[in-house]
């Protein structure tokens, strides 16, 4: 991530956020766990393992498997809504500094056409004195 290519093919708001992601171990884990938890490798893990445990482990698997997928489900909620907040403060930042360079870019614009502007009524002014000093010496 550190590749200074790396860098020019992101978003400046991108390459902040998963610095200060990376360098916080709790977030580090909790995106390692959202990120398995959002694979098709942890269904399959969990079909396999219900099937396990409903047929082998426990003659009655019921009370306890309910109670073991309620709590995973209360913890995988938890992720979801880590995950979510996080996408929310990157859109937060990414639109922040989206906006300041627009204005950048806006005032930029409006330097450049009032300097087009000033030179095109410079070149106006130069060429009516030119017709001007053409006709004069016409005239005489």
């Amino acid at each position: 991530m550190s590749r200074p290519d790396d860098q020019a093919r992101h978003h400046p708001v991108v390459v902040a956020h998963r610095a200060s992601r990376s360098s916080d171990l709790q977030l580090r884990i909790a995106d390692a766990i959202t990120k398995f938890a959002g694979s098709m490798m942890f269904v399959y893990l969990h079909g396999v393992a219900f099937v396990v445990w409903m047929l082998v482990v426990e003659t009655n698997p019921w009370p306890t498997l309910t109670l073991v997928v309620s709590l995973e489900a209360i913890f995988l909620s938890t992720f979801v809504m880590i995950g979510q907040n996080r996408q929310a403060v990157f859109q937060q930042a990414k639109a922040d500094h989206d906006f300041v360079e627009q204005e950048l870019e806006l005032k930029t614009n409006t330097e450049l056409t009032r300097a087009i502007h000033a030179m095109t009524t410079e070149i106006h002014r130069r060429l009516a004195s030119g017709e001007a000093e053409a006709e004069a010496d016409r005239n005489a």
